[in-house]
């Protein structure tokens, strides 16, 4: 099973919502457990409200998801002036704000975050999905089509 969702969006707060609900309706429908889908929405709105915050005013931004088997990969690629996530220094405890690759970082199974300086940076996300038994999402990942 492959299943790929592509998002142009505008660089607007609104868009944070909208996609986290196209997406999460997308992962129900397949019956992935509830628990990893909020996972996801955790990530997926970290890494959006990243874009709006400091990415350059007005550009769009893509999140493209990707569904292959029992793995999501989501990357939210804008086109800003880029950032050295090793450089991004570790957050203040008690403070409301700078958290957000921490986060990823703590939910996904694996996070990449790629830089182009002056054309952007990527965030890659990966999260294994469990399907509730008997699910649409459990039965497509589970049939394999025969090698030719």
């Amino acid at each position: 099973m492959d299943i790929s969702l592509d998002l142009l969006l505008p660089r607007e707060t609104a868009s944070v919502p909208a996609t986290r609900k196209i997406l999460d309706a997308s992962l129900q429908a397949l019956g992935v457990d509830e628990h990893i889908r909020g996972d996801i929405e955790i990530m997926l709105t970290e890494a959006c409200t990243n874009v709006i915050r400091h990415a350059r005013h007005g550009d769009d931004y893509t999140v493209r998801a990707a569904i292959h088997d029992e793995r999501c990969v989501i990357k939210v690629i804008d086109s800003g002036g880029g950032f050295d996530a090793e450089r991004v220094p570790e957050p203040d405890p008690v403070s409301e704000h700078g958290r957000g690759l921490m986060i990823m970082r703590s939910l996904a199974d694996d996070v990449r975050f790629d830089s182009y300086p002056e054309d952007g940076a990527l965030v890659a996300l990966e999260k294994h999905l469990d399907y509730a038994a008997g699910s649409i999402g459990g039965r497509l990942a589970d049939t394999r089509s025969p090698k030719a």
